[in-house]
């Protein structure tokens, strides 16, 4: 049985326990290699294709940069999806903003775009090809086994973030990570740049310039989506941003918030739960410090390899928590890893049942199996493998993407702050780079953000699921009419862009009708009396009953 992977997090681990990174966002991760699914499989069920774009690699310079072709430009991958009930050529566009990740993972977990595409005649896109100059105004597909030659058709775009999945500038990822000079085009400002540019070439050989784009994005890509709106106004006619963090940044939410939401989460569940993992890591430091310590603990948590310090097992603990609680949906689900509906609850279950005499840490291993290993397939843990490759982030992170994050008394965390000096030296060793933490808020807002979007924002909605750690840094409430919030005080991380599901909640079904209603409204505005027979406006939920489950 091969081992289990784990996703690393932002920073390299310090040998204390007290000196734990910031989480990063969700992104497919820590799975047996046996069961890691490849980018096809994950998006069965849906009709695509997929496409690469030449993209230029650095979008605010005119001096030519040595690229993938040797001539400042790469193959950019994106998806195309297809929907049935094309309305033709003018119609819409729904565009996912890609995320840190490979795109064919955030397709397959994105079904709200995907749905939505009958009920808006559109052709739903996440793809990959050269379409800037290849890509005549006729477009050809297969559907249900039959060849369709239509004109010009509308699209639902996703495109691959670059410098992740196979988005590769210099041809390689080994070329592209190379240093920091080579990587120093990986910027939210480029990725905007590159759905600007694509949208608009896209647009332009289609003949359907007159097309509305509708921007989806969830977490980082819904950061994405926000500002592409507030800097691109005539590309886009409005975004949907679920779980978008984007007042995450310097002192503009308290640096202790997210934690602070995760051991909500498990307080919520069992209050003696959570008394057990905030008594946990004193007990994790005693035996590791004690003779032969660090290999009685790798035994006790049925890793691979003897541990160096309790810093990295406490990161692996760390890391469960904070996942568990950005994914702590009221259905099971395979987004990061096979876990169960409610896994808080049995996490919490798991520790607070073992026998009588059972230990601390014990205790704790059988609750982090939830998250680990509820499957069962696991027969050790690799703590330092990483098999999807998400250096990308650790770059942005030590650059623009600067989260403060600290941990209060309150939490089932070690009481700590954060300390930039630190955090800076670990970048300029890691990269050679300083951060530069008010860079984000310079470019794109965050101080007074209420005043800000109210007189210079529009058609944006807000989703966050309070279970969310990450809706501690999320626009919580209603801006204007037409910069609205929604809140799922039982939701999680973009849980209203995950496929429909059976077994999902009535308060999830009404929401997603509602935010379908307002894009709805954005697109009868667009259309007017053009197009009303096709797209009617839904009468949306009253904002009052979202806030009950």
């Amino acid at each position: 049985m091969r081992p289990l992977p784990l996703l690393l997090l932002i920073l390299a681990a310090a040998a204390s326990a007290l000196a734990r990174a910031p989480p990063r966002f969700p992104v497919p991760h820590a799975r047996p290699r046996r069961g890691v699914v490849g980018a096809e499989e994950a998006v069965r069920g849906y009709d695509y294709e997929m496409r690469y774009f030449r993209q230029r690699l650095d979008h605010f310079s005119f001096l030519e940069e040595e690229g993938e072709e040797g001539d400042g430009f790469f193959q950019q991958r994106y998806l195309v999806g297809r929907g049935g009930g094309w309305a033709g050529a003018g119609g819409p566009i729904f565009f996912y903003c890609g995320n840190e990740g490979d795109i064919a993972w955030f397709a397959a977990n994105s079904g709200l775009v995907w749905e939505a595409a009958t009920r808006f005649a559109a052709l739903v896109v996440f793809a990959e090809a050269n379409l800037s100059s290849h890509l005549a105004p006729v477009s050809v597909f297969f559907l249900g086994g039959a060849l369709i030659v239509r004109d010009p058709i509308p699209f639902t775009c996703s495109l691959q973030h670059r410098y992740y999945g196979e988005s590769m500038p210099f041809g390689s990822k080994d070329k592209a990570y190379n240093n920091s000079k080579s990587l120093a085009y990986l910027t939210a400002e480029q990725a905007l740049a590159d759905y600007a540019v694509l949208l608009t070439d896209l647009k332009k050989n289609l003949s359907s310039e007159g097309s509305p784009v509708v921007l989806f994005g969830g977490s980082y890509g819904g950061m994405l989506a926000a500002w592409m709106r507030l800097k691109y106004p005539h590309i886009a006619v409005g975004a949907l941003a679920s779980s978008a963090p984007i007042l995450q940044f310097e002192d503009v939410v308290p640096s202790t918030i997210f934690y602070d939401l995760v051991s909500n989460d498990f307080k919520r569940e069992s209050l003696s739960c959570f008394q057990t993992i905030k008594d946990s890591w004193k007990a994790l430091d005693a035996q590791g410090n004690g003779q032969d310590g660090l290999l009685k603990l790798s035994k006790t948590f049925h890793l691979c390899k003897t541990i160096k310090n309790t810093g990295e097992l406490s990161d692996w603990l760390s890391s469960a928590y904070s996942y568990l609680a950005m994914v702590d949906y009221p259905m099971p689900a395979d987004f990061m890893m096979p876990l169960p509906g409610n896994p808080i609850k049995e996490l919490c279950t798991k520790i607070d049942n073992q026998p009588d005499g059972t230990s601390i840490l014990e205790r704790i291993y059988a609750g982090v199996n939830v998250y680990y290993n509820y499957t069962g397939t696991v027969d050790c843990f690799d703590l330092n493998d990483d098999p999807h490759g998400m250096d990308g982030w650790d770059w942005q992170a030590c650059t623009e993407m600067v989260m403060p994050m600290s941990y209060s008394e309150d939490s089932m965390f070690p009481a700590d702050k954060f300390n930039y000096t630190s955090y800076e030296k670990d970048c300029i060793n890691s990269f050679g780079v300083e951060p530069r933490p008010q860079w984000i808020t310079t470019e794109f807002g965050g101080h007074n953000i209420s005043l800000v979007l109210e007189r210079f924002g529009s058609n944006i909605i807000f989703f966050n699921g309070l279970l969310d750690p990450w809706s501690g840094g999320g626009v919580l409430k209603n801006i204007s009419e037409s910069v609205v919030a929604i809140i799922a005080p039982l939701g999680a991380h973009h849980i209203d862009l995950r496929p429909a599901s059976k077994d999902g909640p009535d308060w999830l079904v009404r929401l997603r009708e509602s935010e379908l209603g307002i894009i709805s409204g954005w697109l009868s505005d667009y259309y007017g009396a053009r197009r009303g027979a096709l797209l009617q406006r839904a009468a949306p939920i009253p904002w009052t009953l979202l806030h009950h489950s």
